[in-house]
């Protein structure tokens, strides 16, 4: 599976952007797809997954209300929009898949990742 995240960039406090993961080289619908950031000197983070069809979401703590997680499966791809973005949101997001079933908001569970996108919020 290959897994290409996109969509990040230098914005200013309050902005929002939407990021987005294409995956390849399974069937899309097998996947489910998390996201998680990383800043730097801190551990890597879960910020929210969604499950294969697309009807069901989790977050990860304080992150529900800036950050919504969707699927296009027909375009396989997978989306993270923020909200009301914060200099402490600063960090490289990853998308990252598993198969199998059920909700897991750890790393170390995913099998697959992508090479991250960087995100950078002025204040």
């Amino acid at each position: 599976v290959q897994l290409q995240a996109s969509g990040g960039g230098l914005v200013q406090a309050g902005d929002s952007l939407s990021l987005s993961c294409a995956a390849s080289g399974r069937p899309f619908q097998d996947l489910n797809i998390g996201w998680f950031r990383e800043a730097r000197g801190k551990e890597r983070e879960f910020i929210a997954t969604i499950s294969r069809g697309g009807g069901s979401q989790w977050y990860g703590d304080n992150m529900k209300g800036r950050f919504t997680i969707s699927r296009d499966n027909a375009k396989n791809t997978v989306y993270l929009q923020t909200h009301m973005l914060k200099p402490e949101d600063t960090a490289t997001y990853y998308c990252a898949a598993r198969g199998g079933i059920g909700y897991r908001r750890t790393a170390s569970e995913y099998e697959y990742w992508g090479q991250g996108t960087l995100v950078t919020v002025s204040s």
